[in-house]
């Protein structure tokens, strides 16, 4: 490298001038190659959202209940040490199909196969997955962020072919759902305080996500977004029922290899 000296230009050999001035020629050239940089034209001008019916008078109450709270004491189900991982499941779902009846007892309501497949599920607390009974397995995570456990559970609702996802947790030993929604559900996930519950759409290649994350003031899980957004199965995934009727339900209104690993969960 030739030397610089401040306050006086370096003097250049006349051959490296020549070799300096062809360099920066073919510099200058490489700037139209395909990777120089492009305008991506004209930036759209920013707009504030329009705002519709100004005169509109605002609704002063929902149209119709989609539990947007849910937080209730399970009665009858006992949690040993107040540990949440002692409680029984299947009891936990049994004291629901007592608590409604119009839903589970007798040949004529929706999900009266449930009812009668409890049976499978046996009396002594492990039922949970067992073949034939259509409570599945509980996760474990901590989704309230008082660094315990709540308890994450399903149950089909038959025949009906749909699922039931509930959320549990402990409130001065008792045991509590914050949690309650029932559709026909393909996939659950946890991640961190969030229940991500993702349902076939009746539109080819969509599918519907829904989020329900732990609210303290409420102290429930709230429904925080529903959106319906495309899938990667090339519309295969399509077909969705109608959801249930029952007061824990509404449309329009989140495995692991081990129920307490901390990555985000799944369960079909």
């Amino acid at each position: 490298m030739l030397p610089i000296r401040r306050g006086r230009p370096a003097r250049v050999p006349a051959v490296a001038a020549l070799l300096l001035a062809a360099a920066a020629s073919g510099a200058l050239a490489a700037c139209g190659d395909a990777g120089g940089l492009r305008s991506a034209g004209a930036t759209p001008a920013a707009r504030s959202p329009a705002r519709l019916w100004p005169d509109l008078t605002p609704a002063s109450s929902p149209a119709y209940d989609i539990g947007e709270v849910d937080n209730e004491v399970v009665k009858g189900v006992k949690v040993p040490h107040g540990d949440i991982r002692e409680v029984d499941p299947v009891a936990a779902v049994r004291e629901e199909i007592d608590a409604h009846p119009a839903d589970y007892a007798g040949a004529k309501a929706p999900y009266h196969e449930t009812s009668v497949r409890m049976a499978d599920c046996g009396e002594d607390g492990t039922g949970a997955g067992r073949a034939g009974c259509p409570v599945l397995r509980p996760y474990y995570r901590d989704l309230t962020g008082d660094e315990r456990p709540e308890m994450a559970l399903g149950f089909r609702l038959l025949p009906e072919k749909l699922t039931a996802v509930r959320v549990y947790t402990v409130e001065r030993g008792r045991l509590v759902r914050v949690m309650s929604y029932d559709d026909a559900v393909s996939e659950v996930e946890l991640a961190g305080r969030t229940v991500i519950v993702r349902s076939p759409s009746e539109v080819a290649g969509y599918e519907y996500r829904l989020q329900w994350t732990w609210d303290a003031d409420q102290r429930a899980m709230l429904l925080t977004s529903d959106e319906m957004l495309r899938t990667d199965d090339g519309g295969l995934h399509t077909g969705r029922p109608s959801p249930s009727a029952s007061p824990s339900a509404s449309r329009s209104g989140s495995p692991s290899a081990s129920p307490s690993a901390s990555p985000p969960a799944s369960a079909r």
